[in-house]
């Protein structure tokens, strides 16, 4: 029973994107509803909703109270779209697009190339350009995850010996606000992608006025001045090719006492534990044909861009903070 439930994982992950998508928890919220109350609301089968919302209480999501009504699990409360840090858009991100090129993973494992471009036609990052819908699930999801990891990140790493912190692939900025709150003598220097940084969010007037937004692409150059350089979970979705070039852009742009810091998972070469960053891992691999990395892993790839690995750093939410100088 122990592997049928590993084996059937998935439609635990299914049945939770299926109540996303309805916005279940969105009409539970208020108080207690039927399963036809509930089906009205979401445009479902009663007697269907039913049967999931009774497969996911099993699991923590909702909580029935006879004879039939439902209130939201601790685990469905991740999924309001009015709190802060939403889950709700990484459950749809995962269970679209995501969870169709996993079902081409052998392609993968088979030739080590990305699953999702075999699928689909066209790389994540093209797909996600093509279909704007899909790229504002993507954002969403990106924002929602961040709010653990930003508080997190800001916890276990001191930011205020820095005079300006740059974040590179940066996204709305809600990560680079955080770092200026922690940080309130320090400037910040926004660098994403033209369109991307034109939504920037930067939530507080004062914040707003130490930071700089600026567009342009990573692998071409990224902005100078800074004594910090922050780069977020961007590492992860290219190849060491390729994240080489990103980081070699940065050490052109970086005065020789300037800080790199990488924000990743740092995952264990060989365990017995589970470990979230390995599954992510293979999740790279499906995707990008990229990959979370050890600890040698960042030390040769840092040292190939001019860099040396000075200390890994972990933070409560899982990823680490990878600091690096200039060698």
């Amino acid at each position: 029973m122990t592997l049928i439930r590993l084996m059937t994982g998935h439609w635990v992950a299914q049945a939770i994107f299926a109540v996303a998508a309805l916005d279940v928890a969105g009409a539970i919220v208020g108080g207690a509803r039927t399963s036809d109350e509930l089906a009205s609301r979401c445009g479902a089968n009663a007697s269907a909703l039913h049967r999931v919302m009774r497969a996911l209480a099993g699991v923590g999501v909702f909580e029935h109270q006879p004879p039939d009504s439902w209130r939201l699990g601790p685990l469905g409360e991740l999924l309001r779209t009015d709190q802060p840090g939403s889950l709700r858009p990484m459950a749809l991100m995962f269970g679209d697009e995501q969870y169709r090129a996993w079902g081409d993973v052998v392609h993968s494992v088979t030739t080590g190339e990305p699953a999702f471009p075999h699928v689909f036609g066209v790389d994540y990052f093209e797909y996600l350009a093509e279909h704007p819908q899909t790229g504002e699930v993507f954002n969403a999801a990106m924002t929602g995850v961040s709010v653990q990891l930003i508080s997190a990140v800001t916890e276990a790493y001191d930011f205020s010996r820095f005079d300006t912190v740059a974040d590179i692939g940066g996204g709305h900025g809600a990560l680079l606000t955080a770092i200026l709150h922690a940080a309130p003598a320090a400037r910040g220097i926004l660098f994403d992608q033209p369109h991307v940084v034109a939504d920037a969010g930067i939530d507080s007037s004062v914040v707003a006025e130490r930071c700089t937004t600026v567009g342009g692409d990573f692998f071409v150059d990224v902005p100078g001045g800074a004594d910090a350089y922050v780069m977020a979970q961007i590492l992860h979705d290219w190849d060491d090719a390729r994240a080489v070039e990103i980081l070699s852009c940065c050490r052109r742009s970086m005065a020789a006492d300037a800080t790199l810091l990488v924000v990743d998972f740092v995952i264990p070469e060989v365990g017995a534990e589970p470990n979230y960053g390995t599954w992510l891992d293979l999740h790279m691999l499906v995707l990008f044909g990229s990959r979370e990395r050890t600890a040698p892993e960042f030390a040769d790839l840092l040292g190939r861009a001019g860099f040396e690995l000075t200390r890994i750093i972990p933070t409560l939410a899982g990823p680490s903070v990878v600091e690096a100088r200039p060698c």
